[in-house]
């Protein structure tokens, strides 16, 4: 018998495995030494071995890993008292535990079915375990900072209990620092936020919708290829579901076609950046298929006739007038990625067929009521002037934001020259969730969660809201609410763009543009990646003028801005 005995499945595991230490208890009830969890003591049970945090029936503690992480949690036993007869065998004892995982304190302190929104979806997080005694056992695969561990069938020690925190193991090639330290921290944590979702594919969260969203990738893409340059996890999400979806029935991809729209986007702006032609050349035949079935059903008169559709692009637009005008926003940005793919492929009947049905979408602008989500869409497809959209997107700077589409908003502001308003959004919106005790950035979030707030890293004090188990609508409600979404890293790609002014201008990274924007900062300096090598760049303000230091290796040609 060998290793050469088994049957290995083609899918390779891309991910390590690291164990973490508690950094502190955050409460507890009848735990007898608790602080001891704390240590670092070696994931094997010792025979003899008396040390250890006591849980006694009806106990709990609740720890603190220090950060947001995916994974689960390694428990080691030591001595179980247990009266009952072990139904398991006549050997060692047993007992039950309860674990709660939590992104917050206020669900890893949560029960089931009270109305929090608390749910097992995708992972399960509240589960209750069978542990022996002198027994290592990992149970969960989550995503969470906060574990409950409650004793509800016995008397137990425990000798040590570790994170399994399961990560892709990449560098970060790209960076951002600058003189204003919070803005720093934001682009640090829209950074890891999407590391933590780039597992075997990119997921939308890692405790909720561990799913290939491809209508929310594009500001995952955008913030990968900002940082780590370009990795299997892309090609292996459009890939999925590229050959999910076949052609020949349309139902999938047209219930919600602005997806497909994406997929679209995504594939342009990766070859910008890869410049893998072979690549691209692989999507041609489904590419043509599919911009064949979008343009079908737009017609020369602007009217759209998705039946069964939903015409969604955000939640902060859905189920309201205004999805409409966003849809088609979001719909001309594809259709003109697509025009870019078919004059690389020399195509050009299809491209005139994406430039004239992006205009006929042109001919009618339904109602955006203010929305700036929609509003940025619109603008930046050229649905409405700039003074319009202006007018809209300045007004009340940190409210009617998503931190979704919201990235979008961040791209129509530097586009109408407003790129100092857009950054103090990012410092100003991105920012408080930081001020709420966030780790990561989250599926969605409303400046004025943040009144009377307590933060999610502590329990809720008298007279403080939980913001957690209050606010939150459509799929995200209270607690099913997740803090950790790929989707909520825009500030990177967007700093990356127009502050540290990093443009690609041939496919490839063969020409990139430099021209920075540091608005109120004394100074900038980063690093992007390309295939030929990273780009550093570094940016001062003296006496009011820009003076940079740009270093490219060979092979990418640099042109000021």
């Amino acid at each position: 018998m060998s290793l050469n005995n088994f049957r290995y499945s083609t899918e390779k595991n891309t991910l390590k495995k690291e164990y973490l230490v508690p950094t502190r208890v955050v409460t507890q009830n009848g735990a007898d030494n608790a602080d001891y969890l704390l240590s670092d003591t070696p994931r094997q049970a010792v025979i003899g071995s008396k040390e250890g945090c006591i849980l006694k029936e009806g106990a709990y503690v609740v720890l603190d890993f220090g950060s947001e992480l995916h994974g689960g949690v390694s428990i080691t036993t030591g001595k179980i008292e247990k009266s009952e007869k072990n139904p398991y065998g006549s050997g060692c004892t047993y007992g039950k535990l309860r674990l709660v995982f939590g992104e917050s304190v206020s669900e890893a302190m949560s029960a089931l079915g009270d109305g929090n929104g608390a749910l097992n979806d995708h992972a399960f997080r509240d589960m209750v375990v069978d542990m022996s005694n002198l027994s290592t056992q990992i149970f969960g695969s989550t995503g969470y900072r906060f574990l409950k561990i409650e004793a509800i069938d016995g008397d137990f020690t425990l000798s040590s209990v570790k994170a399994v925190f399961e990560y892709k193991d990449i560098e970060y090639k790209g960076s951002f620092t600058c003189s204003d330290e919070r803005i720093n921290e934001i682009f640090n944590t829209a950074a890891y936020t999407v590391h933590l979702n780039m597992q075997d594919y990119i997921w939308d969260g890692i405790k909720r919708d561990r799913l290939v969203w491809i209508g929310d990738m594009h500001p995952e893409v955008s913030t990968i290829l900002s940082v780590f340059g370009d990795d299997e996890s892309i090609r292996k999400s459009l890939d999925l579901c590229r050959d999910g979806f076949s052609l020949d029935n349309d139902t999938p991809w047209m219930i919600y076609p602005s997806y497909s729209g994406t997929w679209i986007t995504i594939h342009r702006d990766y070859y910008m950046k890869n410049g893998d032609m072979e690549y691209l050349l692989e999507q041609k035949e489904y590419l043509t298929g599919l911009v064949n079935l979008l343009c079908e059903k737009i017609h020369a008169d602007g009217s759209v006739d998705f039946k069964g559709g939903y015409l969604f692009v955000d939640w902060s637009s859905a189920n309201t007038p205004e999805m409409e005008a966003g849809f088609r926003g979001s719909m001309v940005m594809a259709l003109n990625s697509a025009a870019d793919i078919f004059e690389i492929f020399g195509d050009k009947d299809m491209k005139r067929k994406c430039l004239d049905t992006a205009e006929n979408l042109k001919k009618i602008v339904p109602e955006y009521k203010g929305n700036k989500q929609v509003t940025a869409m619109c603008y930046l497809s050229g649905l409405i002037d700039e003074k319009t959209a202006e007018e809209i997107l300045t007004a009340d700077l940190l409210s009617g934001l998503s931190t979704f589409y919201g990235y979008y908003v961040l791209l129509a502001l530097s586009k109408m020259g407003r790129t100092k308003e857009a950054l103090e959004i990012v410092r100003g919106y991105w920012g408080a969730m930081l001020d709420l005790g966030a780790t990561t950035f989250w599926e969605d979030f409303d400046i004025d969660w943040c009144k009377n707030a307590a933060r999610i890293d502590e329990t809720v004090p008298e007279g403080k809201i939980d913001v957690h188990t209050t606010y939150g609508k459509h799929c995200y409600q209270k607690l099913r609410h997740s803090l950790c979404h790929g989707w909520a890293s825009g500030p990177v790609p967007f700093m990356m763009r127009h502050i540290l002014g990093v443009e690609v201008l041939e496919a490839g990274c063969k020409r990139i543009k430099i021209s920075p924007c540091l608005c109120d900062l004394e100074w900038v300096k980063g690093t992007y990646p390309t295939p030929y090598g990273v780009i550093e760049v570094e940016h001062k303000n003296v006496d009011g003028k820009v003076v940079s230091t740009v270093k490219a290796p060979n092979g990418v040609e640099i042109v000021e801005g």
